[in-house]
């Protein structure tokens, strides 16, 4: 089991970049713990109903929230923003951070990825996902995302103040997108991630785990990481299938710093 934390820099944000990968996480049986930095408060909506749309997100993708309460558009990758990461780390003992992309025209963006390098130091596993303000993006890590999908657009669904305020949230787009970095992966539909640091374990017990994680696949559950070869008639069948319907599990216990 994978213990995961996603930074985002406002509502919205993770969503918008890895939600498809959280679900995957989820049914793969990962923690997952979402840190929002701040409340948004710059955007459409005001910040007491972006943070129930947080909460509705987090219960959609039954994952744990962390708010930290800081102010939108204000982040520096200074030791206050660095030892807020690090402490959110440290609780959920994450050992996979999903993060911004350092080359942002928003400068929350750049912020939350600095820091987070800096927070996650000793991490092994770190990856910057795409937002829609993001300049350059070169991905060579990519989750299928086909099982997901739908759990991503519905958990975006819940930030309503920025789907109907915001010209930056667009479903139509984020479904072109996982299918066009599907297309660069050789599969249907994938997110993509710049891995600032990405080991990948070969030892005998990993690979047992990742063997045990793939049974249930096999039985038609969904899983994160699929095969990129050798792939069945029965997976292409699978992938073919119409969307699925959004998940709706309590999420852990949600905090505030």
């Amino acid at each position: 089991m994978r213990r995961v934390l996603a930074v985002g820099a406002h509502p919205d944000d993770i969503e918008l970049g890895c939600a498809g990968t959280i679900a995957a996480h989820r049914a793969a049986g990962d923690l997952v713990t979402m840190l929002v930095l701040t409340g948004g408060q710059n955007g459409p909506g005001p910040t007491s109903e972006r943070w129930a749309e947080a909460q509705r997100a987090a219960l959609l993708l039954d994952v744990e929230l962390i708010w930290s309460g800081l102010i939108d558009c204000t982040l520096v990758p200074d030791s206050g923003l660095i030892a807020t990461i690090e402490h959110a780390i440290t609780a959920c003992a994450a050992d996979v951070i999903y993060v911004h992309a350092p080359d942002d025209s928003h400068q929350d963006h750049r912020a939350a990825a600095a820091a987070t390098l800096s927070a996650g130091r000793l991490g092994s596993r770190i990856l910057h996902y795409r937002s829609p303000s993001t300049v350059q993006f070169n991905p060579s890590v990519f989750v299928d995302v086909s099982e997901h999908l739908g759990t991503k657009l519905a958990a975006l669904d819940c930030h309503r103040t920025q789907v109907d305020g915001s010209s930056m949230v667009d479903s139509e787009v984020v479904v072109v997108s996982a299918r066009y970095f599907g297309a660069l992966a050789r599969i249907q539909y994938a997110e993509a991630f710049a891995p600032a640091r990405f080991v990948w374990d070969l030892s005998p017990q990993a690979r047992e785990t990742e063997r045990s994680r793939s049974e249930p696949s096999r039985a038609g559950q969904p899983r994160a990481d699929q095969t990129r070869s050798d792939q069945t008639r029965d997976d292409q069948a699978r992938r073919e299938r119409d969307l699925p319907q959004q998940r709706h599990q309590p999420p852990n216990e949600v905090r505030t710093w």
